[in-house]
């Protein structure tokens, strides 16, 4: 079962209201747009996105006892403003995203996410689109691949892994995969606390779906679509993603930023949010024993400043 992530503490970031207009871009199996919808009855709307289909036909499932008070898109959250705008969503009191792969993927031997169980080499959240990971990993040259793992996955010994995938190729499968990565990992990387192919694994998954690309495009996009006041709150799971959102919250909560060097501003930048959490908030050690996958996660809230 689904068990969504840090779920008390988004509900109180993002303070739902009766009549409140909400996006859910990563709506999943529904966890968080269920709890949304209830803290804002009987009046509040919720707009849902999601790449994968899968996932949407659930949450539908999930979400039908609400009836028109929410609305379901299959699409990435990076298209939030050009749907918003196709079907005249007005500014929005809250907008929330839960990064990176669900619980639900992993589970599903057969998307190829995972390498516990044998499967096809895929990875992809939306599978009518793009490169699978079995394409990148068979296609790719090999210093090109060594930087992909190094540069997604931050996996120090990218290169030895890319060198023994090349020469193993073709590799069609999840576990043959890990199979490899395993051989190509010392003696005493294998002795770790995690597999010593998560690490490459997550530099597909991201890869393959342009993950923090995706998180680029949608930041400015969702203080857009903010109404003054309005919420944003973003779970990231590992590092990258956290960079890429602390970064973009510290710059738009900061009216100069010139280099710190330049004794007198010259960029006009205007600070447009409030930072609501200047540390992250993570889960709670009763949380993590029923969850444990909210072990890594960070939860980010800012407010579009008022006029």
């Amino acid at each position: 079962m689904h068990i969504p992530v840090l779920l008390d503490e988004t509900i109180t970031a993002l303070l739902p209201q009766p009549g409140g207009v909400y996006i859910d871009g990563t709506v999943g199996a529904g966890g968080h747009a269920e709890a949304i919808l209830r803290a804002s009855a009987p009046n509040g709307r919720l707009v849902g996105f999601d790449q994968d289909q899968q996932a949407l036909a659930i949450s539908a499932g999930r979400l039908a006892t609400f009836g028109d008070r929410v609305t379901l898109y299959h699409a990435n959250f990076d298209q939030l403003e050009q749907v918003a705008k196709q079907i005249n969503i007005p500014p929005v009191d809250g907008i929330l995203l839960d990064l990176g792969v669900s619980s639900m993927q992993l589970d599903q031997p057969e998307r190829g996410f995972s390498f516990r169980e044998d499967a096809p080499l895929d990875m992809r959240m939306n599978p009518a689109q793009g490169q699978s990971a079995a394409d990148l990993v068979n296609h790719l040259p090999q210093d090109e691949l060594a930087n992909l793992i190094y540069q997604y996955g931050e996996e120090r010994l990218s290169r030895r892994i890319a060198r023994a995938i090349v020469q193993a190729r073709p590799i069609e499968r999840t576990q043959a995969l890990a199979e490899v990565i395993t051989k190509a990992t010392p003696g005493q990387g294998r002795k770790q606390k995690i597999h010593p192919a998560t690490r490459t694994f997550q530099a597909l998954r991201i890869a393959v779906n342009d993950e923090l690309g995706a998180l680029e495009r949608v930041l400015p996009q969702a203080l857009r679509l903010l109404k003054p006041g309005g919420r944003l709150a973003i779970i990231t799971f590992h590092s990258l993603e956290d960079r890429i959102v602390k970064q973009f919250f510290r710059r738009e909560a900061q009216d100069c930023i010139c280099p710190p060097e330049q004794l007198i501003c010259t960029c006009g930048h205007q600070a447009v949010i409030d930072l609501i959490n200047k540390r992250p908030i993570t889960a709670t050690a009763t949380e993590i024993d029923v969850n444990p996958r909210a072990r890594s996660a960070k939860l980010r809230v800012v407010e579009l400043k008022r006029v």
